[in-house]
């Protein structure tokens, strides 16, 4: 953890240093279309890479040593997006399924088309609780049609809400605090609450655009607007614009040691780490 920490800092003091000159130092370069990240516990740092959009098998997911090396961790997939870690294994959105990636980058199908209760379309987030069961956002087109799943442990695939419920229209970012599951819609750019045990919703914050990633760190939350470049603040309802000049910043994560936004700029290939103050 120590060359953990001597990184982050090396990073967080470039990335607010005042100095031009060093600000190619602040984004690490050279995705293809990277959509999602996520930090295992070494402080190494995972990126889902589409590659040309609706090709198969050109997507990957690319690991970003502590050294700031790059390697392929994973490759052969379609359009791979939201990353999540369960234990060693780390577990991805392609299209419509979800892939198990074990630590030697060899994966598998977790979840075909045919166990889910209805149709995926679109799978873009995902991600997982303390008891290890995951969720996954179908943002349907974009627009409508979109939907939330859970699979639990035995692969067992039930519908969280869809298109039924009004609030649902292009689901993206998910969250799990405790019993409440945290979605971020890509067409209505609104954040809700969703109680798993109710299937209630509440709108918690609105105004995120093209709403993508999603984080809580201490009682904030941070939210990813892909439209326009953005990453918004949201501490206790109230909405605040905390990083903008980005492209299209796709689907963020915490750090490992919670001191950072990273950042996916799906349109530049880069990824940024953003200090959380």
């Amino acid at each position: 953890m120590k060359n953990l920490r001597v990184f982050l800092i090396l990073l967080l003091t470039l990335f607010t240093a005042p100095s031009k000159a060093q600000d190619s130092l602040n984004v690490i370069s050279g995705f293809t279309s990277p959509e999602s990240v996520v930090q295992d516990a070494k402080g190494d740092i995972y990126v889902s890479e589409i590659g040309e959009f609706n090709k198969d098998s050109d997507g990957k997911i690319t690991r970003i040593s502590i050294d700031g090396k790059l390697s392929t961790f994973a490759s052969g997939m379609d359009d791979p997006k939201g990353l999540t870690f369960i234990g060693k294994s780390l577990y991805v959105t392609d299209k419509n399924r979800v892939l198990k990636v074990e630590p030697d980058g060899k994966w598998a199908v977790f979840g075909s088309t045919m166990a889910f209760p209805q149709t995926p379309v679109f799978f873009n987030d995902i991600t997982s609780d303390e008891t290890g069961n995951l969720y996954v956002s179908d943002s349907g087109n974009l627009k409508t049609g979109g939907a939330i799943f859970k699979i639990a442990k035995d692969k067992k695939i039930t519908i969280i809400l869809n298109e039924n419920t009004p609030e649902i229209l292009a689901p993206n970012g998910l969250l799990v605090v405790k019993n409440d599951l945290y979605e971020v819609d890509f067409a209505s750019g609104i954040l809700y609450k969703i109680n798993l045990k109710t299937k209630s919703i509440l709108k918690v914050a609105e105004g995120f655009g093209g709403g993508d990633g999603l984080i809580k760190s201490g009682d904030s939350f941070f939210v990813s607007d892909w439209k326009n470049g953005k990453i918004f603040k949201v501490r206790h309802n109230k909405v605040t614009l905390y990083k903008e000049g980005f492209t299209a910043a796709a689907d963020i994560a915490l750090s490992y040691d919670k001191r950072s936004i990273i950042t996916p700029d799906m349109k530049t290939g880069s990824v940024t780490l953003v200090p959380i103050h």
